[in-house]
């Protein structure tokens, strides 16, 4: 109840707001008219203007024609000699072979290490655990890695790469982490499949070089 009759003032305040502001512009509005109907009357006609007389015409200037000049005698054409074709030997085709050299990754990466997770904290055997279990990943990927590439799926490669990537960089550095890091940001933007082929190899070698480092 008391909220209602809250609300209902409110809405009376309101209302009555409106209507004195409507009553204010209505006495302003007459005054208004008033004061301008005074002005009006105020006025004096102002006296018609004279209509200006138009200037005289000039008179046309008389311009003398100019005489046609005579025409020119016209001239004997000179034809100009022909020249000479320029013989064109003709050779045998030679056949050549062009070989389009690319710039495909050499991946001179250092050996792969652990150190990171022992600057974390992890005792030398449990960071070798974590390297353990990353090698299953990789043996796991590279099929899928390989079917993609003989497609060829970019796309796809590019996210098989960066799923174990992301493994790699967390344990170490060096090695396949490096490689892993440079094959997946080629394969962002990349779409030479002999560049592709290249860090698959390298792919392929590093996974054994870890293995057998961590055999």
């Amino acid at each position: 109840m008391l909220g209602t009759a809250i609300i209902s003032i409110i809405i009376f305040v309101i209302v009555l707001i409106v209507f004195l502001e409507y009553r204010n512009e209505k006495k302003y509005q007459k005054k208004r008219r008033q004061s301008r109907q005074r002005t009006t009357r105020n006025r004096k006609p102002t006296p018609a203007q004279a209509p200006r007389k138009a200037p005289p015409e000039p008179e046309p200037v008389r311009r003398e024609e100019p005489k046609p000049e005579p025409a020119p005698e016209p001239k004997a054409e000179v034809k100009p000699e022909p020249k000479p074709k320029p013989k064109i030997e003709v050779k045998p085709a030679l056949v050549e072979e062009i070989q389009v050299t690319k710039e495909l990754p050499e991946a001179n990466y250092p050996p792969f290490t652990h150190v990171r997770l022992v600057e974390m904290g992890l005792s030398d055997d449990e960071a070798k655990e974590f390297v353990s279990e990353l090698i299953p990943q990789l043996e796991e990927q590279i099929p899928l890695i390989e079917e993609a590439l003989n497609v060829p799926d970019f796309h796809q490669m590019e996210r098989l790469t960066h799923s174990i990537k992301g493994s790699a960089t967390n344990i170490g550095s060096g090695g396949i982490s490096d490689l892993l890091v440079d094959c997946n940001t080629y394969l962002k933007t990349g779409t030479d499949i002999d560049i592709a082929k290249a860090y698959f190899e390298h792919l392929k070698h590093y996974t054994k070089e870890l293995k057998t480092q961590y055999a």
